[in-house]
């Protein structure tokens, strides 16, 4: 296979089995898509904003030698894909647990998790406010984790637990994109601390990403059925 097909491959693989298993009898995934996709369009455009500053500001770059080769704003047509593709198969993993896993395990200490995750945010924005991978995530995440505190968020429990789920599948395609490497890090602009090759803002950046994602699909989820 032309090596120029990596990061295209990548994002096939991580939205194939979703899509295959999203007519699971249980699940029934697939008739809740249209409640995914306008939070995808709106985390995405968020995120792709965010994602072109970066490039910008030499945060991170891609490796030609890893991408087809079309450019958006800087970004690879594959870099777009991302926002899709990951976000989705997040979500997938969201609603099986939803399905198969009927008591609420984290239920009762998520208000403790999210505080956990704002007093992190808060700390390594003190220490490394001067990292623009760093502060960004981080501040993005603070922002998040309190706007989850004041409204008194029902489903964090749930989502907390799909997001330790979804560190199994980061883990094998984060550890691909950073590995290769399809995507490159300007360590001057994080805290320098990775978990293999991976960045250790990595796994806040998918967090903030997959939290905003999930908010939106319960918003238009109840919506729905509100003014059904």
């Amino acid at each position: 296979m032309d090596k120029h097909y990596t990061y295209l491959l990548i994002n096939f693989l991580t939205i194939f089995f979703p899509l295959i298993l999203s007519f699971d009898k249980k699940v029934r995934f697939y008739t809740n898509w249209k409640y995914i996709f306008p939070g995808l369009l709106i985390t995405g455009v968020v995120f792709l904003v965010w994602d072109y500053v970066f490039t910008l500001y030499d945060v991170w770059s891609f490796n030609n030698d890893y991408v087809v080769g079309i450019w958006f704003l800087d970004l690879p047509l594959e870099e777009i894909l991302f926002f899709i593709t990951v976000p989705f198969a997040c979500l997938f993993i969201y609603e099986c647990l939803n399905a198969y896993v009927k008591p609420d395990i984290l239920g009762k200490v998520a208000r403790d998790i999210t505080w956990v995750f704002l007093i992190l945010s808060v700390v390594l924005l003190g220490f490394f406010f001067d990292r623009v991978y760093t502060l960004i995530t981080f501040g993005l995440l603070a922002l998040m984790c309190i706007y989850v505190l004041f409204k008194g968020e029902q489903k964090a429990g749930r989502f907390y637990l799909a997001y330790f789920v979804s560190l199994l599948p980061f883990y094998i395609v984060n550890g691909l994109l950073t590995s290769i490497p399809v995507v490159l890090y300007n360590n001057s602009e994080n805290m320098g601390l990775r978990v293999g090759t991976i960045p250790f803002e990595d796994h806040f950046y998918s967090l903030a990403m997959l939290l905003m994602n999930m908010l939106f699909f319960e918003y238009f989820r109840a919506k729905k059925l509100k003014d059904a």
